[in-house]
Parts: structure tokens; C-alpha cells; sequence
């Protein structure tokens, strides 16, 4: 697996904390736990900006919805009102209703649509499934038990604003452990890459990759699902 040197090693010690929904208790399940947004609060973890929810025996942080401020009340269990920044199973949230933080087992915490800017859609419920529409636009189906909180996250113009300097970018990266800036491998020497030579840039050989090697060669298209000239 590698040494795990500092270059791609995450600044977990500098993150406030980590997402989920409150706990997946008898309150969650039939009656409604009410909270109050305390604070908001900014990550370098995270692209969103993230609330700090308060409730009676916990706090919890959460991805922060559009259209929130501090002091808001917010809601959850199966039974809080269709509300921004109320987390509800997806057997109770109307079709149509956009959503984000999906659980893909009911008590994770939330695992899906959790950036800036992104959400969700409920399309249509069958028996004890509901499909969703994700933010790729593919849809999957999740049990009904399942809880999601109403809204969008904030923080959609992130993504537009320019990074105007390579030295922001940089910081941006290191905040995640992502390595930067990243040299192309064709551009390296044949010792230093397995793309690498001195002519042209041009692999060269296969890009495909045994589903069987060990990690440090796994570089280019890994695991293909077939390889070689497709004969009719």
C-alpha cells in the first residue's frame, strides 16, 4: 500500500469535524426531534459550509442548506414537517423534492450528495424502495427508511471562482491531501513513470492494468472490463 508519506496524507487534525445525521434512535424512527442551528462554520475539509445543529442530548454537524442563518430551527425524524434543513426517511419527502446528505443504509450518518451546491431529486416511490435521482443524474434506488434533509447546499458559486494564482490552488489541494501541481506521466523519463520516454507524447503501450497488481502500478485505465481490438 506505500509508506503513506506526508504529500498525500489528508490534515485530518485541522477538520472541525466529521458529517452525519443525528442518532438513528426511537425519536428518528416514529416521532420528530427538534434543533437549533448554533453556529455556522467553515471546513478546509469540505467545499460546503457546515451548521452546527444542537439538540437536546447531541450536536451534530451537517452539510449548512441555502437560506439558513444562526438560530434557525430545524427538525428530524419521521415525523418533521417538508422543510429546508429538515431531515426526514424517504418514505415521508414528496416527489420532486430536492434533497442532499442521502444514507444508503438508514442510521449511516449520510454518504451521498454532501458538496457545494449539490442535491438530489426523489423521483418516484415502489413498494419499499425510493429512486433517486443523484447529482451525475443517475438514478438508484434506496430503501425506504432511508434519511435525507430538504434543500440544496450552499456554497454553489464555489465552484466558479477562479483560482487567480497557482499558489491558492496549491493550498486548496494540500487542505485535502491531493497532490499538486501533478506532472503528466508521458511527460516524465522512462525511469520515472511507466508512460515515460523521450519521444513524443505518446504511451506507447496499453494503458490497462492487471486487476491482480499490486498498487504501485496501477496507473491509466484500471480494471477494464475488456481489452485488445474488437472483432466483429
Amino acid at each position: 500500500m506505500g509508506k503513506g508519506s506526508l504529500t498525500y496524507r489528508s490534515p485530518s487534525h485541522r477538520y472541525v469535524g466529521t458529517l452525519k445525521h443525528r442518532n438513528y434512535d426511537d425519536s428518528e424512527k416514529t416521532g420528530i426531534t427538534e434543533g437549533k442551528i448554533v453556529d455556522l462554520v467553515n471546513c478546509p475539509g469540505h467545499s460546503a459550509p457546515l451548521a452546527r445543529v444542537a439538540y437536546p442530548k447531541e450536536q451534530v454537524l451537517v452539510p449548512a442548506p441555502e437560506l439558513v442563518k444562526v438560530g434557525d430551527e430545524v427538525k428530524s425524524g419521521a415525523g418533521a414537517p417538508v422543510g429546508i434543513g429538515n431531515t426526514l426517511p424517504l418514505k415521508n419527502i414528496p416527489e420532486g423534492t430536492l434533497i442532499y446528505n442521502i444514507e444508503l443504509q438508514p442510521g449511516d450518518g449520510g454518504k451521498l450528495a454532501r458538496t457545494a451546491g449539490s442535491f438530489a431529486r426523489v423521483v418516484t416511490k415502489i413498494g419499499n424502495k425510493v429512486v433517486i435521482e443523484l447529482p451525475s443524474r443517475k438514478q438508484k434506488a434506496f430503501l425506504a427508511d432511508c434519511r435525507a434533509t430538504i434543500g440544496v447546499i450552499a456554497g454553489a458559486g464555489a465552484k466558479e471562482k477562479p483560482f487567480m494564482k497557482a499558489g491558492k490552488r496549491w493550498h486548496a489541494k494540500k487542505a485535502r491531501g491531493r497532490m499538486y501541481p501533478r506532472t503528466s506521466g508521458v511527460a516524465m523519463n522512462a525511469v520515472d513513470h511507466p508512460f515515460g520516454c523521450g519521444r513524443g507524447r505518446h504511451v506507447g503501450r496499453p494503458k490497462t492494468v492487471s486487476r491482480n497488481a499490486p498498487v504501485g502500478r496501477k496507473v491509466g485505465l484500471i480494471s477494464s472490463r475488456r481489452t485488445g481490438r474488437k472483432r466483429k
